[in-house]
């Protein structure tokens, strides 16, 4: 089975939960076809949810750009992991009690938001530090931080995405950041609260009341491995971070049930693929088949045949996953060569 059996993907999910960097957008320009995506679900009076390891911005703010960009959300659709990571501090700690934050203004807000007192200073006695992404974050507040670690402050990580998408290309994120006090202390934070961890998930399935949501995501190792924490499906667009090519190097807690190469997976069948299920590389040499294209793997991979570029990679999935490195592949034929180029995959 390579495709959804000629049914839409949405259909058979009671609630689509999305990230939003790299799915919907690209820092604050929409992705090809991402708006009409939702828009389309939105009138179809599908329930989705957005979550987000994003804590420079406040939820409003969140549905705010979203409206900018032509979809009529609401911020009680927004989850994003300063929120979470805020309600995590208020469950820990009394009403007034000083948390160091190290991030934007959107973090620091949403600490004041549940009763707690946001400082700058390790002198100011904080009992917890929490640290997300902020683009002004610099040497002196991870400092601060530092020795409000040592000194015995709880250690809250927003999360740890080590990078975010931009136009550019990938860029340092939250995770760069945690990892420059991790080194300076030697430890690892006390808490993790955003993806891959399974809390954002579970929070967005629990408020539609869902029994069968699909997660939608652009990296393996937040989006798909969280959802996988939280046991739901999910579908990889490549219009983010990972790339196919990452997809065939995935660890299985990273591999995602579907892939796409954008949310047009969620609605039309041949433009989506199904992993589960892939087909045994048979023979000597190791050699799989399906949707008019062929695997070889004997030494160098070597694709074969014609067909859709996705089915072609289900194919190098099988053979990745199963114990045949597929770290470079070479066309065997025109449509190959195409699919290749398409996927990224060529050399």
């Amino acid at each position: 089975m390579s495709g959804v059996q000629g049914e839409r993907l949405v259909d058979g999910y009671d609630l689509v939960i999305f990230d939003l960097d790299g799915v919907i957008y690209l820092i604050d320009r929409p992705i090809p076809g991402a708006v009409e995506a939702v828009a389309r679900l939105h009138g179809e009076g599908k329930p989705l949810a957005y979550a987000t390891n994003n804590a420079s911005r406040r939820p409003a703010e969140v549905a705010e750009l979203l409206v900018g960009l032509g979809v009529n959300a609401q911020p009680d659709e927004v989850l994003t992991s300063a929120v979470a990571s805020a309600a995590a501090l208020a469950e820990r700690f009394p009403a007034g009690a000083p948390v160091l934050v190290v991030g934007a203004e959107a973090l620091r807000a949403e600490v004041r938001a549940v009763g707690l007192v946001p400082v700058e200073r390790a002198d100011q006695s904080p009992v917890a530090v929490v640290q997300g992404y902020g683009p002004q974050v610099g040497w002196t507040e991870l400092a601060e931080a530092s020795v409000a670690i040592r000194a015995g402050a709880f250690w809250v990580a927003t999360n740890t995405d080590r990078t975010l998408p931009s136009p550019r290309g990938p860029l340092p994120g939250n995770g760069s950041l945690v990892a420059v006090l991790r080194t300076a202390l030697d430890r690892e934070p006390d808490l993790v609260v955003g993806k891959p961890e399974s809390a954002l998930f579970g929070t967005a399935a629990r408020q539609h009341g869902a029994q069968q949501p699909l997660t939608v995501g652009d990296r393996l190792d937040t989006d798909i491995e969280g959802a996988g924490r939280a046991g739901m499906d999910s579908l990889l667009v490549l219009t983010g971070v990972s790339t196919a090519a990452d997809l065939l190097l995935a660890s299985p807690s990273t591999r995602p049930t579907y892939v796409a190469h954008d949310l047009r997976g969620l609605f039309d069948a041949d433009a989506v693929v199904d992993l589960r299920d892939l087909p045994a590389p048979q023979g000597d040499p190791a050699v799989v088949a399906g949707a008019g294209w062929q695997v070889s793997v004997d030494g160098v991979p070597t694709l074969t045949g014609a067909g859709r570029p996705l089915d072609a990679l289900r194919l190098l999935c099988a053979c990745a996953w199963s114990g045949h490195p597929v770290t470079s592949v070479s066309p065997g034929s025109e449509a190959a060569g195409t699919a290749l180029r398409e996927l990224g995959l060529s050399h």
